[in-house]
């Protein structure tokens, strides 16, 4: 028997009512351990790409005359990052910075990157944008893309469930190859500190064995009542369907909307090269 994996928030203090910082507090930041989400998934050895893309709308300092500054937070975390760090954590540690006084704007972003990169136990780039930054353009290679959520189908499980995912019978002995884009806005999750629910948009770009995609749908809904981080579910997601065959390319990224001034989009490839994320609307 499996001993079940500990808790990556086992001893924090998140999920209890805090008092909110009012000065700079670095040690605010909690980082979770990937690899404790990992050792459950079908790995087999694959190698991945990716990162996990934050934005922060709710991010502002005092200047050194103590006028307010407000800035877009845009934070990239590498894939391959021992830790992600918990969003809870990041608002309470954001926050911290309100009534603090910095010499400029330079100094904040370095202070971020510092910090960021200390918990994430990697590199985190950090952009601070003027608020008027459009940040509104559809994602990326979606042109020819299908969307699934109008399809004719059934649901009655609304617990994740892998053995939902099923490629597309061709008819012949060989499986059937294709080259294509798929997405759902159907995704929710539930976040395991709050509770709540996280909504997102799903795109699953790739080429290889065709996928059922009445099945890659049920699948997809149910997540709905599944308790994991944005990052650990697009990690589910993409191990589940590689581990379906052979793929020559997979990338699936997610879009989560914006909870507690912050968004998380998680994006995992076979490749490389990653794609320009964009934005959809309800982000």
């Amino acid at each position: 028997m499996t001993d079940k994996p500990q808790s990556p928030l086992a001893g924090s203090k998140l999920g209890y009512t805090v008092d909110y910082p009012q000065q700079y507090d670095p040690s605010l930041l909690f980082p979770v351990d990937r690899q404790i989400n990992r050792s459950q998934l079908h790995i087999n050895g694959w190698n991945w790409a990716g990162f996990d893309l934050w934005y922060a709308y709710e991010l502002s300092w005092l200047n050194a005359r103590g006028l307010p500054q407000v800035a877009l937070g845009r934070f990239l975390l590498p894939a391959d990052s021992p830790c992600i760090i918990e969003s809870k954590s990041l608002k309470l540690y954001l926050n911290s910075f309100n009534m603090s006084r910095f010499a400029d704007r330079e100094e904040v972003q370095s202070r971020l990157q510092q910090d960021l990169s200390a918990v994430a136990q990697a590199p985190v780039q950090v952009e601070l944008l003027a608020v008027d930054t459009d940040l509104s353009q559809q994602p990326g290679t979606l042109a020819g893309a299908l969307c699934l959520d109008s399809l004719p189908v059934e649901i009655d499980t609304f617990a994740v469930a892998p053995e939902l995912l099923q490629l597309r019978d061709s008819g012949t002995e060989s499986s059937l190859q294709v080259r294509e884009v798929l997405y759902s806005h159907l995704l929710r999750s539930n976040c395991p500190v709050t509770g709540q629910p996280d909504w997102g948009s799903l795109v699953i770009d790739y080429e290889g064995p065709a996928l059922d995609h009445e099945a890659v749908l049920r699948y997809l809904v149910s997540f709905r009542t599944h308790t994991e981080f944005h990052e650990h579910c697009v990690e589910r997601i993409f191990t589940d369907i590689l581990a379906l065959g052979e793929f020559r390319r997979l990338l699936v990224r997610a879009h989560y909307t914006r909870r507690g001034g912050l968004d998380i989009n998680p994006c995992r490839s076979l490749s490389p090269e990653l794609p320009d994320m964009g934005r959809w609307t309800r982000q």
